[in-house]
C-alpha cells in the first residue's frame, strides 16, 4: 500500500461511500503481508512508500525474467505502483504475462502500468540532456520521475558545445521546481544550468565520453566540483537515482514539510 491508496480508504469512509466495518477489511487484506513479503528469493518491501514516501522499485538487472515477473506480480497485487529499472523486452515478456497493463519502455529500459500514476508533486521537473548520446539515462529519469508521481517536462540536445541552445530555453528552465541535468564527456551542462535558475539541480554523470572520460568519472568529478550553488550529483548513469531525489524534493511543500 502507498500513501495515496490509503488516503483513498479514509476519503471514502468519510464520504460515507464504505462503512468503518468494510474499510477495515479492506486494510487488513492490503496490510496483510505487511511490513515485508518473503517469498524466498527476494523480501518485498511493501511499507516502504507509508515509511519513506518512496516505493520499492525493482531493479531488473542481474535478476531472471520470472524473478522480476514474480516480484512485479505481488506488488501491483498490493496496490503498488510498477516501476522496473534496467530492464529488457523479453523480462517484459514475462511481466506482461502477470501484469497485462504493464508498458515497457525501451530506451528508458523501464516497465511501468500503462495507468498513469497521479502527479501529486508540487511542480515541473525538468529533465535536461547534453547531446543524443545522453538520451537513455535521460529516458530513465524521465519515465522514472513520471511513474513516482510528478508532472515532467523533457528538454534534449542543449549541451554547452552550443550553448545557445540552451539559453533559448531559459523560460522552461525558469518554469521547473527542480531540474535533473544529464551529460556525459566533461560533465559542464549543471554547472551552467546552476548559475541560470534559483532552484535544485540535480546532476546525472553518464559514461558517454572519449578514453579520458574514464567511464563517466571524469563527469561525475567534474560535476562534484561544480562552483554553481544548489547543485547535487548521483551517480554514473543513475538516471533512476536523479528521478528520485528530484521526486524527493518536487514533493515537498514551499515550507519544506512533506
Amino acid at each position: 500500500m502507498n500513501q495515496q491508496s490509503l488516503r483513498k480508504i479514509l476519503e471514502r469512509v468519510e464520504n460515507r461511500e464504505v462503512s468503518i466495518d468494510q474499510a477495515q477489511d479492506e486494510l487488513v487484506n492490503v496490510l496483510k503481508h505487511q511490513p515485508f513479503e518473503d517469498i524466498g528469493f527476494a523480501r518485498i518491501d511493501h511499507h516502504r512508500s507509508l515509511r519513506t514516501g518512496m516505493p520499492e522499485v525493482i531493479y531488473g538487472a542481474g535478476k531472471t525474467p520470472h524473478q522480476v515477473a514474480v516480484i512485479a506480480e505481488r506488488l501491483v497485487a498490493a496496490g503498488q505502483i510498477l516501476l522496473v529499472t534496467r530492464t529488457d523486452e523479453p523480462t517484459y515478456e514475462a511481466v506482461k504475462r502477470v501484469v497485462p497493463n504493464s508498458k515497457f519502455h525501451s530506451q528508458a529500459r523501464i516497465i511501468t502500468l500503462e495507468d498513469s500514476t497521479p502527479q501529486t508533486g508540487k511542480g515541473v521537473v525538468l529533465v535536461v540532456a547534453a547531446g543524443t548520446s545522453d538520451l537513455q539515462v535521460a529516458e530513465e529519469a524521465r519515465v522514472s520521475s513520471e511513474t513516482l508521481g510528478n508532472h515532467t517536462d523533457s528538454l534534449y540536445d542543449v549541451g554547452v558545445a552550443g550553448i545557445h541552445r540552451l539559453l533559448a530555453e531559459q523560460t522552461r528552465l525558469e518554469a521547473a521546481r527542480v531540474i535533473v541535468a544529464v551529460a556525459g564527456m566533461e560533465g559542464a551542462l549543471p554547472s551552467v544550468i546552476g548559475g541560470l535558475v534559483s532552484i535544485p539541480v540535480v546532476a546525472v554523470p553518464t559514461s558517454v565520453g572519449y578514453g579520458a572520460n574514464f567511464g563517466g568519472l571524469t563527469a561525475l568529478l567534474g560535476m562534484l566540483n561544480s562552483c554553481s550553488s544548489g547543485v547535487a550529483v548521483v551517480n554514473i548513469d543513475n538516471g533512476f537515482g536523479g528521478a528520485a531525489m528530484a521526486s524527493i524534493i518536487n514533493h515537498l511543500d514551499s515550507g519544506g514539510e512533506s
